[in-house]
């Protein structure tokens, strides 16, 4: 029998600050591909309109049952995640370079965005379940870094190091959460930092030109370095107020490259300038904030780890890539989710939100 509290406590707040991000998220790719339609290109504004829909649909999905459905399939559904990326390496299909899409039928998804959520809902059973009372050590996270260790060398294989380094970060925000022994974090961060060398190894020559451009981007300012130059370009041009709706230059004339993907952030500097750039950052910040609440009301450990978890890869996609278009740190490819084009994105994203609404509708069930 349906619960009518369930409805009563509905929250409406994280489903205005999605709708208002997807509305901007489609004028603004409706602005970067203006002139592209213009030439006869597909309008993938519209595009973005039935990704966004289909993920309320998945956010309404996702809060007709209880979250802990999760908590019991959690492996299950690990495990399968990790098939999607064998069958990515084998089957999938290589664009610009990299073997991260598998083709179903008329459309591609990229598992890699399957398995980011399915990690955080992993190690928020794992964590949820461990009896553990003090600080954990690195003896006791071998379980836990084992299950991150095996999705994050499939990824780096595509090769995807965005993808592969919000796994990281994300994963490691959740472990830093229950409390990790300072000395477990000193000696972690140790061994990465004298692991540096083996890591530039295997990186790929463009990855070693992004990270060498960012120190040096004088050294190849055509090549490598181009994208940031542009994307700093358009965002300083913008100055306070912006040059206004659909009167980018930079975005018209196409000299930012990936204007509608990792770089759509600077497309809205450029038309709206620092006033509507602080306007979504604040959109975001708020949704972060929001989440949080929503862990810290949760009345069982899975919950509040599993928000966690997904606030923090919300966090660290908005700070990587407004950064990484800014200059302030190297270009990995890591899109603005709910706002740059992409609909795995925006499906897993919403799919997560769905999660968020879940555990907030549901946090009166364990109260007397």
């Amino acid at each position: 029998m349906f619960d009518r509290r369930l409805i009563d406590n509905f929250d409406w707040i994280l489903l205005a600050l999605l709708i208002f991000i997807g509305l901007l998220s489609v004028f603004n790719l409706y602005s970067a591909t203006y002139s592209i339609r213009s030439m006869g290109g597909s309008q993938i504004y519209i595009k973005q309109i039935c990704w966004h829909a289909i993920g309320f649909l998945i956010l309404l999905l996702m809060t007709t049952f209880d979250y802990h459905v999760f908590d019991r399939i959690a492996y299950p559904l690990f495990i399968v995640s990790l098939i999607f990326l064998v069958a990515v390496l084998n089957l999938g299909k290589v664009t610009h370079g990299s073997q991260r899409w598998l083709s179903l039928g008329y459309f591609s998804v990229q598992p890699s965005e399957m398995v980011k959520l399915s990690i955080i809902i992993v190690l928020a059973k794992y964590f949820s379940k461990a009896e553990k009372m003090g600080n954990y050590r690195l003896r006791e996270l071998l379980i836990p870094f084992i299950l991150i260790a095996a999705p994050f060398i499939m990824i780096v294989y595509q090769p995807d190091l965005g993808t592969a380094l919000i796994l990281l970060i994300v994963s490691f925000s959740i472990i830093i959460f229950v409390n990790v022994h300072w000395k477990s974090i000193v000696i972690f961060l140790s061994t990465a930092l004298l692991s540096a060398p083996f890591f530039w190894a295997i990186l790929q020559e463009y990855q070693k030109k992004r990270i060498i451009t960012f120190l040096r981007p004088d050294l190849d300012p055509l090549g490598s370095a181009y994208h940031v130059t542009q994307s700093k370009i358009a965002i300083g041009s913008g100055l306070f107020w912006g040059k206004g709706f659909l009167k980018g230059t930079q975005t018209r004339l196409h000299f930012l490259p990936q204007q509608h993907t990792d770089f759509s952030f600077s497309v809205l500097a450029e038309e709206w300038g620092f006033a509507g750039s602080a306007i979504l950052l604040f959109l975001y910040l708020f949704l972060i904030l929001w989440c949080l609440n929503i862990a810290k009301n949760s009345k069982d450990k899975f919950g509040t780890l599993l928000v966690v978890g997904i606030a923090a890869s919300i966090f660290w996609h908005l700070t990587i890539n407004v950064c990484m278009v800014t200059g302030l740190l190297p270009v990995v490819g890591i899109p603005l989710v709910l706002f740059s084009y992409g609909g795995s994105s925006v499906i897993s994203t919403m799919a997560a939100m769905g999660l968020v609404m879940n555990v907030s509708m549901r946090r009166f069930m364990f109260q007397e």
